[in-house]
């Protein structure tokens, strides 16, 4: 087969496709708040939501991050997009297996929760990261019709990001966009440490 005709044939087939993906593009007409659901048990779901964080921050949209599981240590998100405007409220207390104090998570959830809340009846923040809700749901630390509530009453344009391992099936129902990250690797499995600027 000459140059000429494989060009011929790449042309055709970029051309079919441009017309399939131009008439998708005609089809989408509708503007709302949307949420995003990063579940699965690969690394990255958090990253993932707080690219989504810096890139509403990157074309001027306002943002505000909930971290729930996540400790008072170092994170290099939070270093960043706080000098960016971005609100945290960080649960603070850490892993599960650390605290080992259900009583004491339940409360630091419900403080989470309420700032949760605020963000989620403000109409001025466009976009609001539930990083690693999940879990508050797997350890029955909120219960789900309070988070169903918020998340369905808050502003018309407000998108939302969960993330978390096993995210809850109704939660699913209710996210417009839902991506499950999976594990085909990890370091850590190999005896590797987790890495400043890479990990956390």
């Amino acid at each position: 087969m000459s140059e000429q005709l494989k060009q011929q044939q790449h042309q055709a087939r970029q051309q079919r496709l441009k017309a399939q993906v131009d008439a998708a593009v005609a089809r989408a007409t509708i503007e709302k708040g949307l949420i995003l659901v990063l579940t699965g048990n690969g690394k990255g779901k958090s990253t993932a939501g707080f690219g989504t964080v810096a890139r509403a921050v990157g074309h001027g949209l306002t943002a505000a991050v909930v971290q729930f599981i996540k400790g008072s240590w170092d994170c290099g998100e939070r270093n960043l997009l706080q000098q960016h405007g971005v609100e945290f409220a960080v649960m603070a207390t850490g892993f599960t297996w650390d605290t080992q104090d259900r009583a004491a998570d339940m409360a630091a959830a419900e403080r989470a929760w309420l700032e949760a809340e605020r963000f989620l009846a403000d109409d001025s923040i466009d976009l609001v990261l539930l990083d690693e809700l999940t879990y508050m749901l797997t350890f029955h630390y909120l219960p789900l019709e309070r988070i169903e509530q918020a998340l369905l009453q808050r502003p018309a344009k407000q998108h939302i990001v969960i993330t978390g391992r096993a995210c809850h099936r109704r939660l699913i129902e209710l996210a417009d966009t839902v991506s499950e990250v999976q594990v085909v690797k990890h370091a850590f499995d190999n005896g590797v440490k987790a890495q400043r600027g890479l990990d956390w």
